[in-house]
């Protein structure tokens, strides 16, 4: 593949999938340009790995707005400039309007921790744990304007250990994610990802299965 897709990044922290990106589409593994990184958060260290990776980026505060409609108005307003045909959340901890959404359907992803449909919303580890389960997971997922319900795209499993607490499940998810989620890139980029009309995600010159990956961490 000779055309590389631009993606831009939404960001509000750390950025360790951000990182993961950068990685991938410096050492070619992934056939992306990483047109430009947004952070809600002023002085997120995300912006930092843009910044040292010669990206565009940009911080736009979500507290400088009086609703939700305004900021996400300011966040096309910037990804116009970049016209990315991807956009993906890492770390964004802010929920998206419908508007914007729509805006970029089939276009929009994110990494959810969890083994999706099970578990939305927070506190996932934890609530995993308290439950009893054995598996535990994160999925990477196409946006609608539905929390955390949108077609799954790939999920990584591990097992529970007896002894694993939230933060413990969250480091080793946290390793899952680095591997699924520019997987999940790649796959976008080498279109082979259809929705259908049913909202599941099929995959070209790949096998099903190829969408649940255990991992042994």
């Amino acid at each position: 593949m000779t055309n590389k897709t631009r993606v831009a990044v939404l960001v509000s922290g750390f950025g360790s999938n951000l990182q993961a990106f950068i990685d991938g589409a410096q050492n070619s593994s992934l056939p992306i340009d990483i047109v430009g990184v947004i952070s809600n958060v002023e002085g997120a260290f995300s912006l930092d790995r843009a910044r040292n990776a010669g990206i565009p980026n940009q911080c736009i505060p979500h507290g400088q707005f009086p609703d939700r409609e305004i900021f996400d108005q300011a966040l096309l307003t910037q990804l116009d400039k970049w016209q990315p045909e991807l956009v993906v959340l890492a770390g964004f901890m802010r929920i998206l309007s419908s508007n914007f959404v729509d805006r970029f359907k089939n276009r929009l992803i994110n990494i959810h921790p969890s083994l999706l449909p099970d578990y939305t919303g927070l506190n996932t580890h934890q609530r995993v744990i308290d439950a009893g389960e054995q598996w535990h997971g994160s999925s990477v997922h196409f946006v609608i304007p539905e929390l955390d319900a949108g077609p799954v795209i790939v999920q990584g499993k591990l097992q529970v250990h007896n002894d694993d607490t939230a933060e413990t499940l969250q480091q080793r998810i946290h390793i899952i994610e680095h591997q699924i989620y520019p997987l999940a890139i790649q796959w976008f980029a080498e279109d082979r990802l259809n929705v259908t009309k049913k909202g599941d995600v099929l995959l070209n010159n790949l096998k099903n299965t190829d969408q649940l990956i255990t991992f042994n961490i």
